[in-house]
């Protein structure tokens, strides 16, 4: 059985830039607290737990002198207002990608355009960005867009891991209801890579293995596109939701992962369809 790994999988640039920042300032620190899962991953919160970054769900619970780590995805301009009132020390761990939408919607605000981000509603991310200009519109499918009234003048940007497929019919209806429509591409180069990758590797291959949480859009997206390939996909957040059965007769197995997934847990689903495809080979011997 042949293993073929993703040219690029696990964590991008932006998230283990964060993680590796949340793991510096516990140990700088002692403690450093943050409004929410720093990715959406239980086992890369569960162990920054351990090494002193701790979750909490408002700034009024964080210790005084304590700091706060701002999350990759964002953090939406109210709070930040809040952290300078209350003199708290702020570690900014926002995706350099992501504040590059920031940037480019206040732009588009200034420009008198209507903004609209085609995103997920109640995304950590999308909420950042909108909280950057007054009245932005958020759309997360072509149906929404559908709905939306006519307008003159609005500009289009979209959540960084979106899946283009969904971009475009959105844009495309958008084309329809905008008299003078702006779009910027703010898909991420990532995930861009990952996507495109995943759709040729889950083709090539019998059987199909994304690694990540369920609660990380990223890592459903890959599954998603997996799956609309190869019926025979599936998404495990480590090693032991791997099934055996699922490789009986398979001869090429893909793996990949979200980008919010450590590589060690990566190594150990490797390791274990490694396991796996030896005891298959053994069998048919």
């Amino acid at each position: 059985m042949e293993i073929v790994m993703a040219e690029d999988t696990g964590y991008c640039f932006g998230v283990r830039d964060a993680v590796n920042m949340a793991y510096e300032a516990g140990r700088d620190y002692g403690s450093v607290y943050m409004l929410g899962d720093i990715v959406h991953n239980e086992q890369v919160v569960g162990d920054l737990a351990e090494a002193g970054a701790k979750v909490v769900n408002s700034l009024d619970e964080i210790p005084d002198g304590a700091p706060v780590l701002f999350r990759a995805h964002g953090t939406p301009l109210e709070v930040w207002e809040q952290v300078k009132t209350k003199g708290i020390k702020v570690i900014d761990a926002t995706c350099p990608l992501v504040r590059e939408i920031h940037e480019e919607v206040r732009k588009i605000s200034a420009d008198g355009r209507q903004v609209i981000i085609i995103g997920d509603h109640g995304h950590d991310e999308v909420i950042g960005i909108a909280s950057q200009v007054p009245n932005p519109i958020i759309v997360a499918t072509p149906e929404e867009a559908q709905a939306l009234r006519k307008m003159k003048r609005a500009a289009v940007v979209c959540q960084s891991t979106q899946m283009i497929e969904n971009v475009q019919n959105i844009v495309n209806i958008l084309m329809t209801k905008v008299f003078d429509l702006h779009f910027v591409n703010t898909i991420c180069f990532p995930t861009k890579r990952n996507h495109e990758q995943i759709k040729h590797l889950a083709v090539e291959s019998d059987v199909m293995i994304i690694i990540g949480s369920f609660t990380s859009a990223n890592s459903k997206r890959l599954t998603q596109l997996a799956m609309e390939r190869n019926p025979r996909s599936y998404q495990v957040t480590c090693a032991a939701d791997i099934n055996e059965a699922w490789f009986e007769d398979a001869r090429k197995v893909g793996i990949s992962a979200g980008a919010s997934t450590p590589d060690y847990l990566i190594e150990e689903a490797k390791s274990r369809i490694e396991a796996i495809a030896a005891s298959v080979l053994a069998r048919r011997a």
